[in-house]
């Protein structure tokens, strides 16, 4: 009775000048069923009606459950009923179209609507296999036992190509450690690493940007060297980058968590695999036509293998160290000391070991190394200790530094061109720029002009590249060509003490060693 009521509200609406659109906005109907309405008149509506009473469907069986579902959780998905009727049902042998067609009716029948959010994504190209895996992170609150909001943390990792997932979940927010130890569960789940993994700038791998450089923290550098993949950090909420792992967390919280009641961290990571075999990696999806399980099969054999082991996590926090910041400052005890100016590497690892000798804080760029900066120690909080001689040379403007720079090396069309590319990819940090290329300039003369070359010719736009491999060419010559030893002379520190060497005839000679007197 209540469609063949509907069914009438339809016609009068149409007949009142209301258009499709409008008239399934007012009636909270698809526009879908206000067509069909239409299309039909009042005695076939009536033979609808009745026969639908007549009618039995696979999913007639658990239609009060579902109703409760949609009552309670109007936004669930069809795809979120599907996984919780095979959760309770696994023998359920429905496809997932019969299941969308039957809660689209209840929807219509009880006038349960489902709010809609559109999100639009940018295409891009399919990736070859175990080149990629992308990495993003969510967090959702959901209700437990008692009904109780919880808010509860995920990772998520997907392979490109295949579409297969890994999921984690903590109770509390992720540490980088905890990043770590996923991404090694992760490959135990995949099989392998790929060659690039895509992130957000998250603070769990990443400190700051520099002259439009990024770093990554100390700890997370340690874990990429150790594994040796390569990484590519994009800008958050960017789908034309990381689209894939977006859908994935959207996946996770729609279908998997939503309204799901939780009990404990163990168990919800349980049923969460579970999910992912069931559902997040069994179901076509909708991109490439085919399940993930099934693609994973062959894209597992182009991941590369790792080891159970990770050497640096023994090493990791033995010395005291600590994170060069953006503006040349390392933090100790609630204050910052200085450093000199380019210290700050935007690529590479900036971690100094710093040594605390009587009232004296010492900064080297390792154990027993090279001397960055000495300090006296300060015993109050949030003092900036900074040597006058690691600021910047603020005496020239930009254009005759760059002048008084070029004119320093012998090939000034080489050093012209290098200088004007460090310039346009550090707009921001021109002065920073310059003041590392002279700093390299003072300190690695000799060097300076293999450097440049070797700069030119891989491309390298970047002043701490300049000045790291004229260190490590003045580093090889000094391996290749050993000292020679020591020829000066012995001076005399006391003036007042004179002394006369004694000579004597050569016969005395003769009678010490038993020659012919």
């Amino acid at each position: 009775m209540e469609r063949l009521l509907m069914f009438l509200e339809v016609h009068q609406l149409k007949e009142q000048g209301f258009k499709v659109a409008a008239i399934a906005k007012k009636l909270k109907l698809s526009r879908n069923t206000v067509y069909k309405y239409l299309d039909m008149d009042l005695e076939e509506a009536s033979d609808w009606v009745n026969s639908l009473g007549s009618r039995r469907k696979k999913l007639d069986p658990y239609r009060a459950r579902i109703i409760n579902w949609l009552k309670e959780h109007p936004d669930l998905s069809s795809a979120q009923i599907e996984d919780w009727l095979r959760e309770r049902d696994p023998t359920i042998e429905i496809g997932g179209s019969t299941i969308r067609g039957y809660v689209s009716e209840i929807r219509d029948i009880y006038h349960i609507p489902k709010g809609i959010h559109i999100r639009h994504h940018e295409s891009v190209e399919e990736l070859p296999m175990g080149q990629q895996v992308q990495v993003d992170w969510g967090e959702i609150t959901v209700k437990n036992s008692l009904n109780k909001e919880v808010k509860l943390y995920f990772i998520t990792f997907v392979l490109a190509h295949s579409r297969y997932k890994y999921v984690e979940w903590l109770a509390r927010p992720f540490t980088t450690r905890d990043t770590i130890h996923c991404h090694e569960r992760a490959f135990q789940y995949f099989g392998g690493m790929p060659e690039e993994i895509v992130y957000d700038q998250d603070h769990l791998i990443t400190v700051s940007e520099n002259a439009g450089d990024i770093i990554l923290t100390g700890e997370f550098q340690a874990y990429k060297q150790e594994r040796g993949f390569r990484i590519y950090l994009c800008r958050k909420a960017d789908p034309a980058t990381k689209g894939k792992v977006e859908n994935v967390v959207k996946f996770v919280k729609g279908n998997f968590a939503k309204h799901r009641v939780f009990s404990n961290i163990d168990t919800w990571n349980e049923k969460c695999l579970s999910w992912l075999e069931r559902t997040g990696n069994y179901n076509v999806h909708n991109t490439i036509k085919k399940r993930p399980v099934e693609v994973h099969a062959l894209e597992k054999q182009h991941l590369k293998p790792v080891s159970s082991l990770l050497s640096f996590e023994s090493n990791i926090g033995s010395s005291i160290t600590r994170t060069v910041q953006k503006d040349n400052v390392i933090k100790y005890k609630s204050n910052r000391y200085s450093v000199p100016l380019g210290t700050y590497r935007p690529r590479g690892n900036n971690t100094v070991f710093i040594e605390i000798q009587e009232e004296e804080l010492i900064i080297s760029v390792a154990p027993q190394g090279e001397i960055l900066a000495k300090h006296r120690l300060c015993h109050g909080k949030g003092e900036l200790i900074k040597n006058r001689q690691h600021t910047r040379d603020r005496s020239k403007g930009i254009q005759a530094y760059k002048e008084t720079i070029i004119r320093q090396f012998s090939d000034q069309e080489k050093a012209e061109l290098f200088i004007h590319e460090v310039a346009v990819r550090y707009p921001r940090y021109v002065r920073d720029q310059l003041q590392v290329i002279q700093q390299a300039i003072t300190h690695y003369r000799s060097e300076i002009e293999e450097a440049l070359s070797v700069c030119i010719k891989d491309q390298l736009w970047s002043a701490n590249d300049l000045r790291d491999i004229a260190q490590h060419i003045t580093r090889l010559k000094e391996t290749k060509t050993p000292s020679p030893p020591s020829k000066q002379k012995v001076k005399n520190n006391n003036p007042a003490i004179k002394a006369t060497v004694a000579t004597r005839e050569m016969n005395v000679y003769f009678n010490i060693i038993g020659g012919v007197s």
